[in-house]
């Protein structure tokens, strides 16, 4: 039987060789809005997803669908009770981007505790002095807060105090203390704000954490504090965060996902001179993008091999 898979979004060629090597149809989309992929599902097998929305409207139309394997950890574009009541699969890729991410966040720790964008700003317009009034800081002995101690949140953790010599907090509801760690403290929501000179997010978007982080948290933070965020931009208050950089709540911020993707160009944080913008782009080597191809592709096959994934997010009733 000859399988076809949808793709939305372009992936690494690797992936889509897998894939043919097993003789499915590659089926390329029209789009990656949500009337492109119900337009394009209807005669396909599975999905490898990107950041496409995977509505409940997309899954109804896809009659044919047994899996959507998402191309990446996360998993809040795909309608996970609808897949399931239709007896569809979600995977994911769950140990694909954590290295790739965690170095990146290690380049973030270094880059605003340094303050290296603003010094390489200023000095292509010719103020070549300008850090002797700008001074960064020193990492060995800081404290490094970690909300979230999921795959990413604990290799930040190796790679900060073995690497940096930090001290290492952490939040995670569901993290117990045999779990944890020896160079690690738990701390609770309050204390990990109150101690941190750096915050570092890696939990994921779900209802219950949207916006979970703003004005109070920011209050409680040290006034030399940073903020790192290169998990899901929805878990800030960005309004909020714009109002603590402004009055100074906070020393300043590295943003690599924002509430509204791409944000628009009059967004503050785009321009404020203690705040470093990248374009979602975490995990965005090639190496990365290649596992992330490679691992998607191999659910899809699995699930067309029924079997049963690797790395299922939710439980499908089977027909």
């Amino acid at each position: 039987m000859s399988y076809k898979i949808l793709i939305p979004q372009a992936v690494a060629k690797e992936g889509i060789e897998l894939l043919k090597s097993y003789g499915f149809e590659i089926k390329n989309g029209s789009g990656a809005k949500e009337e492109d992929l119900i337009k394009d599902v209807v005669d396909c097998d599975a999905i490898l997803l990107r950041t496409a929305p995977c509505t409940e409207a997309v899954l109804k139309a896809g009659k044919k669908l047994k899996i959507v394997a998402r191309h990446g950890a996360g998993y809040n574009n795909v309608d996970l009770e609808a897949a399931a009541r239709f007896g569809i699969w979600v995977t994911n890729a769950p140990d694909s981007t954590t290295n790739t991410v965690a170095e990146f966040v290690l380049g973030a720790i270094l880059a605003i505790s340094k303050r290296i964008f603003l010094m390489n700003r200023k000095i292509k317009e010719g103020d070549f002095f300008y850090k002797n009034t700008h001074k960064g800081m020193d990492l060995i002995g800081k404290k490094l807060g970690i909300v979230g101690f999921g795959r990413i949140g604990r290799r930040v953790a190796q790679k900060s105090f073995y690497g940096l010599e930090m001290e290492i907090l952490t939040y995670d509801p569901y993290l117990k203390k045999e779990d944890c760690p020896d160079y690690v403290t738990i701390c609770n929501w309050e204390n990990i704000f109150e101690e941190a000179d750096i915050i570092s997010l890696h939990m994921p978007l779900m209802k219950e954490n949207i916006g979970c982080i703003g004005i109070k948290e920011f209050s409680n933070m040290k006034e030399s504090a940073y903020l790192i965020n290169c998990a899901r931009g929805e878990v800030i208050n960005e309004k909020e965060l714009i109002l603590a950089l402004n009055e100074k709540l906070i020393a300043g911020a590295f943003i690599d996902v924002f509430e509204q993707e791409p944000p628009e160009n009059n967004n503050p944080l785009l321009s404020m001179d203690n705040v470093i913008v990248t374009p979602h782009m975490a995990s965005n080597t090639e190496e990365c993008m290649i596992l992330m191809a490679v691992q998607a592709a191999s659910e899809i096959i699995k699930v067309l091999s029924n079997e049963k994934p690797s790395w299922p997010v939710n439980n499908p009733i089977i027909k």
